[in-house]
């Protein structure tokens, strides 16, 4: 598998675009602990963008400069596209276990609670429009 951790792409993904968002996604008050990130795209966006592989290269470098330990997932051609996603996985010193163990219930409960596309097949958007 081919290196794209010095490739001028993955670079300028990391370091202008990922680095903030990351950097975001960790809760407040907890110095920088954790953190996740997922983004979803359209598989020709994906390709356009490098590829799943270069994506993910571009999510561990800016998670990295972030002092996390990483995680990384990637997938093309799922149902809902490409999926892509990094977690830091270091240890949450107890200082800020709290409040990382309340914005993770929060963002579960979240995607717990949001509505959900039926599968396709089982419920046909014709039958939807229908009177």
């Amino acid at each position: 598998m081919a290196s794209y951790a010095k490739d001028p792409r993955c670079i300028a993904m990391a370091e202008a675009a990922l680095v903030p968002l990351l950097r975001r996604s960790c809760p407040e008050d907890a110095s920088g602990f954790g953190g996740s990130f997922q983004v979803n795209l359209d598989d020709e966006e994906a390709v356009g963008l490098g590829g799943v592989e270069l994506i993910r290269a571009a999510m561990r470098k800016a998670a990295r400069q972030l002092g996390w330990k990483v995680e990384t997932i990637g997938w093309i051609g799922t149902r809902f596209g490409t999926m892509i996603a990094v977690r830091d996985t270091r240890q949450v010193p107890g200082e800020h276990r709290t409040v990382v163990d309340a914005v993770m219930y929060e963002r579960m409960s979240a995607a717990v609670a949001r509505p959900r596309l039926p599968s396709p097949g089982r419920f046909p958007f014709s039958a939807a429009l229908s009177p």
